[in-house]
């Protein structure tokens, strides 16, 4: 017989999955909802020290005393913390653990790194919420509206999100500013991620994340590693309780979509650069590249913004992939100057820190004599699309048209992204009739092919000047992997589209 240990996320006990938890006993499973200490409400009061090890400590006492040789062991939201920390514990007892609609926590990771709400999450990492009389437990939010800022309610009943509010606890502190530090062990155990796609990215979105190469996502394409989609938001087991039973039984069977190593060695975006354009004089100050055309006088300038998440271990750094250097080159030969920027754009969480250093570094090549500072362009590409919100929601003078390719134009649900900044879409309203050029590829990822729709159904109501660009038979990161002549084309008249507006 199969036994699931089921942990809850934040503010959330064992009853949250009482559903799934019956369909699963209904096929002959064993199912043990987890209540974690403090976590059962108003009488269940979490004692001062509650942290991730205690609930780590919870775990471990539960998986010990249960009559099963071994157990699959399911982290929903925070919960995985925990779950993983458990796991490093007893490796022996755990078939496979199974990450619910929630990422994979790298060593030295808090769960304060999964809270949405970036007001919630900077006081917490500034002070652990006890400097200045706060309490040492994080309060719920307090009504059923307000969990939609914690993750997509998409599906779940009226009467199970009242429910999810009224019986929801405070979460100790200590919990999610803890550090998780899992046993290396727990990287040889099987894996599963249910992905929740009305929250956040699908199957085709981490196999892309897999193809670029990222260390981080390597083991993704480890054969004991499988993944499901369900079509719901955060909260599955509320939403969709049937559907989630069934998908863990597969899990637990072993089945999931396995994700096949990329078949070019080189990652896709360290391939070659679609057009073959000529070397440019290079100059490098702090995050700031400069690709510099043969012309005298000042030039007007395009300031190319890479997207992300990219690991700060990455290397090469964005700003020498030759996507990047191919556009900055690119321009340069056209007359302009290509200035590309490393922004820190490290996790999700960062976007107000990359925003910054997308301003620093604009900036920087204004005050550069060789550029026209009155003759600006903003290029911003996949992930950093987000960062063009506080451009088009008020453009300065000098910035004569922004361009975006294959961009993300709307927060996810449940990334922890203030989605009233980072929200281009609604950003648009106030831009005016500032040029914005924006390829769009045929074959996008799903989650922003669908922002990019919302985008443009709001630049017809505002009758903004948007022109679009399609790459037919075109991948996100078309440049270094479509080689082919509509991506030439459409690299073309992008740039020239934006260098006509620049001399205008």
């Amino acid at each position: 017989m199969t036994a699931f240990v089921l942990v809850p996320g934040a503010h959330t006990g064992g009853w949250v999955w009482e559903e799934v938890a019956d369909r699963l006993r209904e096929s002959g499973a064993g199912a043990y909802p987890v209540t974690l200490t403090g976590m059962g409400g108003p009488g269940d009061p979490a004692g001062p020290g509650t942290d991730l090890g205690t609930h780590i400590e919870d775990l471990v006492r539960l998986i010990d005393g249960l009559d099963a040789p071994r157990v699959v062991l399911v982290g929903h939201c925070y919960g995985i913390h925990p779950a993983l920390g458990a796991a490093g514990r007893r490796p022996d007892r755990i078939a496979r653990i199974v990450h619910l609609d929630t990422g994979i926590p790298r060593d030295g990771d808090p769960a304060l790194a999964l809270v949405p709400d970036g007001t919630v999450r900077e006081r917490l990492s500034r002070s652990d919420g006890r400097d200045g009389g706060h309490s040492d437990v994080l309060p719920p939010p307090p009504s059923p509206d307000g969990w939609r800022r914690w993750g997509s309610t998409a599906g779940v009943p009226e009467e199970a999100l009242e429910r999810l509010a009224r019986l929801a606890a405070p979460q100790p502190v200590d919990t999610l500013t803890q550090p998780l530090r899992p046993a290396e062990s727990v990287s040889e155990i099987p894996a599963t991620g249910v992905l929740c796609t009305v929250n956040g990215p699908g199957i085709a979105a981490v196999e892309a994340m897999v193809g670029l190469g990222d260390p981080r996502f390597r083991a993704l394409a480890d054969p004991r590693v499988g993944f499901f989609e369900l079509a719901t938001g955060h909260w599955p087991m509320l939403s969709a309780p049937g559907e989630l039973a069934g998908v863990l039984l597969r899990a637990a069977a072993g089945e999931g979509h396995r994700i096949s190593p990329p078949a070019d060695e080189r990652p896709a975006h360290l391939r070659p650069f679609v057009l073959d354009v000529p070397e440019a004089r290079r100059e490098r100050t702090g995050r700031v590249d400069l690709h510099l055309p043969g012309a005298d006088g000042p030039r007007p300038a395009v300031v190319f913004v890479h997207g992300g998440p990219v690991p700060p271990e990455a290397r090469p750094t964005p700003r020498d992939w030759p996507a990047f250097t191919g556009y900055a080159r690119y321009a340069a030969s056209l007359g302009a100057i290509g200035a590309t920027v490393d922004h820190r754009l490290h996790d999700i969480a960062d976007y107000g820190r990359a925003a910054e250093d997308v301003r620093e570094a604009v900036r920087l090549v204004r005050a550069d004599p060789r550029v026209d500072g009155d003759r600006i362009a903003l290029w911003f590409f996949s992930g950093g699309g987000l960062l063009s919100a506080d451009w088009l929601a008020a453009p300065p003078p000098w910035l004569r048209c922004l361009a975006a390719t294959y961009p993300l134009l709307a927060p996810p649900p449940g990334w922890p992204v203030d989605a009233s900044r980072f929200h281009p879409a609604a950003a648009l309203r106030t831009a005016g009739r500032l040029p914005v050029v924006l390829t769009r590829v045929e074959l996008e990822l799903p989650e922003l092919a669908s922002a990019i729709k919302d985008f443009l159904n709001a630049a017809e109501h505002c009758e903004a000047a948007v022109e679009v660009i399609d790459v037919p038979g075109g991948h996100h990161g078309f440049e270094t992997v479509d080689h082919t002549e509509p991506a030439r084309r459409a690299v073309d008249r992008a740039m020239r589209s934006v260098l006509g507006h620049l001399r205008n």
